[in-house]
């Protein structure tokens, strides 16, 4: 299959509208443990128009390439930040209310350093940042830690396969796939093989649930393989990971 390679079209047509425009991907959604994060990247007027050399979508990279990338993909951008959502969080509002707390998180963290986008580049075709209305959402939000408001809300345009076709996507794409896969590996395994399988479906992992049953790391409200085959005593007992992972760049 032919990779598809990025380009500066669709954010330098924003650009030409907003100061600082931003590129949001997510990872760790289809995991069954271990939190969701979201990367924003933010270019300007002023960033040079030619972008890292091998960008694409962290998908379409190896792991040795993703990490090569990501101080490029530093320098490139006006500013950058990875936002996450615990696997609490993710139980309490769901997957979609968790992205939003990731990525808000990301762009209060931008803004705090005054490079608050005026536009959002979101892969796909639903906007999860987006507010969530409604007495049962607001209900199911108070059980979750909140996420600094920014003002105002960037605007957001999706675009399907943004990560693989939009430079400033794909530096987002990889900056938060290095930064979740660098915790994941850090965080203390009894036995599932979160070094390898960074908290996806593998057959470790789902061995390692039917042996010791899910830790505080596991979204607990989502089907785990492997739950109706463990008969111990006890389910195993891991620290809950972090909403945030103590220092920046720990996969460089």
């Amino acid at each position: 299959m032919t990779r598809i390679r990025p380009d500066r079209a669709l954010e330098e047509r924003l650009l030409a509208r907003y100061p600082l425009v931003g590129g949001m991907d997510e990872v760790g959604r289809g995991c069954l443990a271990g939190p969701v994060s979201v990367g924003l990247a933010v270019v300007s007027r002023t960033t040079p128009a030619v972008f890292p050399a091998g960008l694409a979508d962290s998908k379409q990279l190896t792991p040795r390439r993703r990490e090569a990338l990501v101080t490029p993909c530093r320098a490139w951008v006006a500013d950058h930040a990875v936002g996450h959502a615990t696997p609490a969080e993710i139980d309490a509002v769901g997957i979609i209310g968790a992205l939003r707390l990731a990525g808000q998180r990301a762009l209060a963290e931008v803004a705090a350093r005054g490079h608050l986008p005026g536009a959002i580049i979101l892969d796909g075709t639903v906007n999860w940042l987006r507010e969530p209305t409604g007495p049962a959402v607001a209900a199911s939000v108070d059980q979750a830690a909140s996420a600094p408001a920014v003002r105002p809300a960037p605007s957001v345009y999706t675009s399907v396969k943004a990560d693989a076709h939009c430079a400033v996507v794909a530096a987002a794409s990889v900056l938060a796939k290095v930064e979740r896969d660098a915790l994941m590996t850090a965080l203390p395994d009894p036995g599932y093989d979160w070094a390898r399988n960074k908290g996806y479906t593998s057959p470790a992992h789902v061995e390692g649930l039917a042996r010791l049953g899910a830790s505080d790391l596991h979204r607990r409200t989502w089907h785990l393989p492997g739950l109706d085959r463990f008969t111990g005593a006890a389910e195993a007992v891991v620290a809950d990971a972090p909403a945030r992972p103590a220092a920046r760049g720990l996969g460089d």
